[in-house]
């Protein structure tokens, strides 16, 4: 049973594709890369955590994308997530958040869509925050500017420890895969 991560799937935004540059010829080849690619990591026991914009579709469509993907799946809702969902979806979602902390595997993981870099725990080495929302946009530069800004300003204890790490699909550490939380450390740091 493990955790996994991602953010920012778009299923069904044809505009999305071109806005991330993201690799697929059209909607059903992202479709079947992300069912793909979701299946060939997660298990049924495994949780799967989405951080917001799952889906551009009509809140009655979300059972036809949720249906076929692995694992347990909890939603902390994006700005582009409905507000109310019903009964028939939520049977596809074990929980429904704006935010969230989790411990995995003995670290502790804040869960939100948006980037929250000085949280209550940002001096904590063994706290890491998870997002989505900014894609690799020009808000996501700067994101990571602030990120290596932070770090190198680490002098003594009790500094922020700059642990935020975006898990939007399209980010090169993702590749449209849902991760665990040690994946993404790792895949991330040759991107830093």
């Amino acid at each position: 049973m493990a955790n996994y991560y991602i953010a920012d799937l778009h299923i069904g935004h044809a505009n999305v594709i071109k806005f991330d540059n993201r690799p697929f010829a059209d909607l059903n080849e992202m479709h079947n890369t992300i069912v793909d690619n979701w299946n060939r990591v997660v298990r049924g026991n495994d949780t799967v955590y989405i951080l917001g914009d799952f889906c551009w579709a009509k809140e009655s469509e979300w059972p036809f994308y949720l249906g076929p993907l692995a694992g347990q799946k909890v939603l902390i809702r994006g700005n582009h997530d409905p507000e109310r969902f019903s009964q028939t979806t939520k049977k596809f979602l074990t929980n429904i958040k704006d935010y969230k902390e989790i411990t995995d595997n003995g670290r502790h993981v804040i869960l939100s869509h948006y980037p929250i870099p000085f949280h209550k725990a940002d001096y904590d080495p063994n706290w890491w925050m998870l997002y989505g929302h900014v894609h690799n946009t020009r808000e996501f530069d700067f994101m990571q500017k602030l990120r290596r800004e932070v770090a190198a300003a680490r002098t003594e204890q009790g500094h922020c420890e700059a642990h935020w790490i975006n898990v939007g699909c399209m980010m090169p550490w993702m590749d449209y895969t849902p991760r665990t939380l040690d994946e993404i450390i790792e895949r991330e740091k040759t991107y830093l």
